[in-house]
């Protein structure tokens, strides 16, 4: 009789499970199913600043737009906790094996969705420095905590895959991976920077 293959799906679990699973070393989670999970909240709360924007001046076409968006974006987000888990897979595997080679060559996939949350997390940081121009009252709070989120989510990834860079032997690799994260920083520290100063006054 064949074994029986049981997947579990992290999304799923609630904080007391999902976070000791994050805090147990022997989890197939890892920095991109957290950091995931920061980004969804970041996103939740551009879609609470969003909605609290429509309340106090009325729902227009952009602020309609934004709801929208900034609901797909959480739940991408939250779908990405298992994506990352997924993704990799061959590098659990390859270690398993104990095959350098294929060690080697999982690496980069490994990153693919902390990537990919670095992404959509610094175009959550546009959106955010959209609404904090128009933006009163409550909504400052979430938008100014959703920036600090979404940053934490991006540094935490970045930090990741420069991390799983170190193990390859392909030098090229290693300085794009650390170059481009610079770049990113360079590009949204500014960002993040002007949000805040939007939302504390």
């Amino acid at each position: 009789m064949a074994e029986k293959l049981t997947i579990e799906v992290f999304r799923k679990k609630d904080a007391e499970e999902f976070t000791r699973a994050l805090s147990d070393p022997e989890s197939r989670t890892a920095v991109g199913s957290g950091a995931a999970m920061t980004a969804a909240v970041a996103a939740a709360y551009l879609h609470r600043a969003a909605a609290l924007c429509a309340q106090e001046q009325g729902e227009d076409e952009r602020l309609a737009w934004l709801l929208r968006n900034s609901e797909t974006l959480r739940t991408y987000m939250v779908k990405l906790i298992d994506e990352d888990v997924k993704c990799r897979g061959p590098l659990r595997r390859a270690l398993s094996e104990g095959d350098a080679q294929a060690v080697e060559a999982a690496r980069q996939p490994a990153t693919a969705i902390a990537n990919e949350i670095v992404n959509m997390m610094t175009q959550c940081l546009e959106l955010l420095e959209e609404l904090a121009g128009r933006a009163q009252g409550e909504a400052k709070t979430y938008i100014a905590a959703s920036a600090e989120l979404a940053m934490g989510a991006v540094r935490a990834c970045m930090h990741y895959s420069v991390a799983m860079s170190r193990g390859c032997t392909d030098e090229t690799y290693r300085y794009v991976v650390r170059r481009e994260n610079e770049m990113t920083l360079e590009n949204y520290t500014p960002v993040y920077e002007r949000i805040l100063k939007k939302t504390s006054n």
